[in-house]
């Protein structure tokens, strides 16, 4: 009977072990998770950090083009707006249109691809955007191990006790796959 009773709780002491193990996982990677989409909304600052350089470095010869400044002006807006990320991606993807948009008509003009400013800015913004996507990449890795451990049995079953629900990647937004077209 004794032993009977040992083994017992020493099945309820491994169980109890693996639950707070899998628990404590799920929250390391979860938070592993929030502390990934900070860094890349550390790059999404610098990005907007130089985008107004960039702006005034060009506003002053494209004149006609201020549609294009005014949508990157309104995507920063909505991109400072947002709450979740989910809506900072979506808000972000806005800043990446209408950049590319901007990227496509310094290209077209030749007094501005000659100027050592915008030359700059445009070669910071490049490697930005090259930290951006680095850092997404980073991001949806995360996400897809703790959404395969979040949906994985047995820790599924304490992923549900605990209210742990699978999250969500980052996804291009709709139509960035076409090069934007500008008409000077």
């Amino acid at each position: 009977m004794n032993k009977l009773l040992i083994g017992i709780l020493a099945v309820l002491a491994l169980g109890a072990f693996y639950v707070f193990g899998a628990y404590n996982n799920l929250v390391t990677m979860n938070e592993g998770i929030d502390g990934q989409w900070a860094q890349v909304e550390s790059q999404y600052q610098r990005r907007f950090d130089l985008i107004p350089n960039l702006v005034a470095s060009t506003q002053g010869v494209l004149k006609q083009e201020q549609a294009v400044f005014g949508a990157i002006a309104e995507a920063r807006t909505r991109y400072a707006g947002a709450g979740t990320p989910d809506e900072k991606a979506a808000a972000a993807s806005d800043v990446e249109s209408a950049l590319s948009r901007l990227l496509v008509i310094v290209e077209n003009y030749p007094q501005l691809k000659s100027s050592e400013t915008v030359q700059t800015l445009m070669t910071q913004l490049e490697g930005t955007e090259n930290r951006i996507a680095v850092e997404r990449q980073r991001f949806n890795d995360q996400v897809r191990s703790y959404n395969t451990k979040v949906k994985t049995v047995p820790t599924s079953l304490i992923a549900g006790w605990f209210g742990f629900d699978a999250r969500n990647y980052f996804e291009a937004a709709e139509g960035t796959d076409v090069a934007p077209q500008v008409e000077l």
